[in-house]
């Protein structure tokens, strides 16, 4: 029988001995993933259960932090694949410390390696940045054995390590635990909302987008996620409800080869599934040839970071586009009957008001104005710690100090305007989605204020708001991007 003493304390966190492999005793937990079923913990959930423990998830966008839970484990996991869900997680932690001060406290995923040190000051026991699902088992394995330090790919205090980058054996995700698919994001097309599964067939990237959080990471590499993994990993997700499925890959057509696969063989086993996916301008370029096929195979939109639609600006950003490259690549998408749903980085310290009045009038001519969630109209330029950003000289005259706690860099632009701009059309827009306004309701109330703080003497163009109701392209519940 195994032992029922109490954990022992090994280098100031919980030794997990054998009686820890019962329920509970290891909990991970999501804090925000752009509103779908968290991959983040459903993922490392199926490596730990195939290793013969018996995790708990938790995700707290959408279910009550769960001292009870918390209470009884042994090893808390915070994931923290972005901005939002890492400031979220360094409270959560706080929680968790003070509930189970003698827990073992690991950050996982993109953030957390992007601020290793930081967390591991503020009381995190470790952290673990990359391909995290095997160095996460064997982080539990070696507490088990009563050893904590030394276990590749993860961090400790005093002792830093790189990303864990290698291919691994990965299991199919495990969603028992997780809130079902109706709790998140749905997609909405043709007047329905349809529940909404989430895969990923490849991790990292092998481009180099200066402001991305990925290059710092994976250093231009993808892992390709085999593709009878993703496959199942679909038929689980059919079985709960789905009927689309977004591929979360930061981008798609990194392996157009794998993608095409994985979406002929689930068109084959679900030929009613509809699906979208992520990826560059300059590959909608590259590959134009597959998105006819892409479209009869069920790709109802894709999203691409056009980020912006100055030239200069893309320049600095290193995006790999032009301006007119992004036109191209519309009648591209458009001719294969998908919409695109463009990305921006609306603020940017080389973006001129100009720029982002002409983002309105481009708007409004293509008939976007439903494809732009107008939180786009508010993103600013995000430079966390090791963004490659820091080591371009056109940065370092607007560039501020590191606000740590905010896990970013500060900047100012250089037209006092845009940071005065930026502020209040946030708060028009956070008032706009707190009350369900009509996107094209929102349009208008943004550019106009643009126009109000330009010097521009004409009125911002009145644009006849959009019938409603009315046919919209398909799009994703959830509009949040960072």
């Amino acid at each position: 029988m195994p032992s029922r003493t109490a954990p022992m304390i090994v280098g100031g966190s919980a030794q997990l001995d054998s009686a820890q492999r019962r329920p509970g005793a290891i909990l991970l937990i999501s804090c925000y993933e752009l509103g779908h079923q968290p991959l983040g913990i459903a993922s490392p959930l199926g490596s730990l259960e195939r290793a013969g423990y018996a995790p708990e998830g938790l995700d707290i966008s959408v279910e009550r932090f769960d001292p009870a839970k918390v209470a009884q484990a042994r090893f808390v996991g915070i994931s923290v694949p972005m901005h939002t869900a890492l400031r979220l997680g360094v409270r959560v932690a706080e929680r968790v410390r003070a509930i189970n001060p003698g827990c073992h406290i690991c950050f996982y995923g993109l953030y957390a390696s992007l601020n290793a040190e930081y967390l591991l000051e503020q009381g995190a026991d470790s952290v673990i940045g990359g391909e995290f699902e095997t160095p996460l088992v064997a982080l539990v394995e070696a507490l088990e054995m009563g050893r904590v330090d030394g276990v590749e790919g993860v961090s400790r205090r005093g002792t830093i390590v790189g990303p864990f980058l290698r291919r691994t054996n990965l299991p199919v995700p495990s969603r028992s635990r997780l809130p079902s698919l109706g709790t998140y994001a749905r997609l909405e097309q043709d007047d329905e909302r349809r529940l909404v599964g989430y895969v990923e067939a490849t991790h990292g990237c092998k481009h180099l987008c200066l402001h991305c959080p990925i290059p710092p990471v994976y250093a231009g590499r993808f892992f390709v996620v085999p593709e009878e993994i993703v496959l199942a990993d679909i038929r689980h997700l059919v079985q709960a409800g789905a009927t689309h499925i977004t591929f979360g890959d930061p981008d798609f057509l990194n392996g157009p080869g794998h993608a095409l696969r994985v979406v002929r063989a689930m068109h084959r086993e679900f030929p009613d599934l509809t699906f979208d996916f992520t990826a560059k301008i300059e590959h909608i370029l590259k590959h134009r040839s597959l998105f006819p096929e892409l479209g009869r195979l069920g790709c109802v939109f894709m999203v691409s970071a056009v980020e912006s639609l100055s030239d200069v600006v893309l320049a600095h950003l290193q995006k790999g586009h032009t301006r007119a490259d992004v036109f191209e690549a519309l009648a591209i998408v458009r001719g294969a009957g998908i919409a695109l749903r463009p990305s921006l980085v609306s603020f940017t310290p080389w973006s001129t008001l100009q720029d982002y009045l002409d983002v309105f009038d481009v708007v409004e001519a293509e008939g976007l104005i439903d494809h732009v969630d107008p939180v786009q109209y508010t993103i600013r330029l995000l430079i966390p710690p090791g963004s490659a950003l820091l080591r371009c000289p056109a940065i370092q005259p607007f560039l501020g100090p590191l606000d740590q706690p905010a896990f970013t860099y500060r900047w100012t632009h250089p037209d006092p305007r845009m940071d005065d701009l930026h502020p209040a059309v946030s708060a028009a827009v956070e008032e706009a989605t707190r009350t369900d306004e009509d996107p094209s309701v929102t349009f208008q109330r943004v550019r106009a204020l643009a126009y109000a703080v330009s010097n521009d003497r004409r009125a911002a163009p009145v644009v006849p708001v959009l019938p409603h109701p009315r046919h919209r392209p398909p799009r994703l519940t959830e509009p949040w991007f960072c």
